[in-house]
């Protein structure tokens, strides 16, 4: 109980709620104004219950395609808590609840149907704007959920279990699952759906590994001074980032050197070289992106 009100008192926790919230109405816009008008159906656990209510139909059960959704997401979640982490699985239990109440927000704030022109038969009045306008907003939705280890459930806890024990890029692992869940669509939709399906879900992997890579993308700082001690001090006191030094020469001088490495934001690394000019710094600086940390680095500073 003392752990649960501490959580509740934490800032960390407010803010994931909020990330989480805006995450989920990022996909709610994509599923009301670009899927439900186009009734598009790509790789996801709602096509297919699709698919797995009416192979059930064919022998003669009726299954509602609600229940299997309540049944296969039921079962991926307690995958998600035992396979990925309690976390994961607690944050995916919240987006999963708050899907439908936002996607009734966006109803009562602006109808799809007014958005329809006259004659149209979705918002875009093509089914591949349509499908692109999904993708995006879906594939916004995920990087912003799973930079937080969140997701908004479904197919991405399949991608998430994926990319976690095969080490795939989330991208190409949301692509993988929703590839496989769009195959089975093979058993009641024709060959032009299906394809249309494919494509969808090979974008949204693409736009995903996107949009991840650019939210969580950092800068890798070599710096070669003689005055790398300044240099250190204002990284560990003022950015409040940690560094490596290493010892090196010069292959053409054969001088000592002291390179300082750091991983920085994009408003640190700004923040760095303004110093550097500031003081008039010699130095050779290079600097690459790096979209992957592991550790405690996202955490902590210090």
């Amino acid at each position: 109980m003392n752990q649960i009100l501490q959580a509740l008192a934490s800032k960390k926790f407010w803010k994931e709620l909020i990330i989480m919230t805006l995450g989920m109405a990022f996909g709610a816009i994509g599923v009301y104004y670009f899927l439900m008008p186009s009734k598009l159906i790509i790789g996801s656990i709602s096509g297919l219950s699709i698919v797995l209510a009416d192979i059930f139909g064919m022998f003669g059960m009726t299954v509602k395609v609600s229940n299997l959704i309540v049944i296969i997401n039921a079962i991926l979640l307690v995958l998600a808590w035992f396979l990925i982490g309690k976390e994961f699985g607690l944050k995916t239990v919240y987006t999963a609840l708050i899907l439908g109440p936002l996607i009734d927000m966006w109803e009562k704030i602006l109808p799809y149907q007014k958005l329809i022109p006259e004659g149209g038969t979705s918002v875009m009045n093509d089914p591949w704007l349509d499908l692109i306008c999904f993708v995006l907003m879906l594939s916004i939705s995920q990087a912003i959920l799973f930079r937080i280890n969140a997701s908004t459930g479904g197919l991405d806890i399949i991608a998430k279990i994926v990319n976690k024990y095969l080490h795939f890029e989330i991208g190409t692992s949301v692509t993988v699952a929703g590839a496989l869940i769009c195959c089975t669509a093979f058993a009641i939709n024709p060959f032009r759906l299906v394809v249309l399906g494919l494509i969808g879900t090979w974008i949204n992997g693409i736009a995903v590994d996107y949009f991840t890579d650019t939210l969580n993308k950092r800068k890798r700082v070599c710096i070669i001074s003689d005055r790398h001690e300044e240099i250190r001090e204002f990284i560990v006191r003022k950015l409040e980032r940690g560094c490596s030094l290493y010892h090196l020469q010069g292959g053409y001088s054969g001088e000592e050197k002291i390179e300082v490495v750091t991983l920085l934001t994009q408003d640190e690394y700004a923040a760095l070289f303004n110093f550097l000019k500031e003081r008039k710094m010699e130095a050779f600086i290079t600097a690459g992106n790096v979209s992957e940390i592991y550790g405690n680095w996202h955490t902590r500073k210090k």
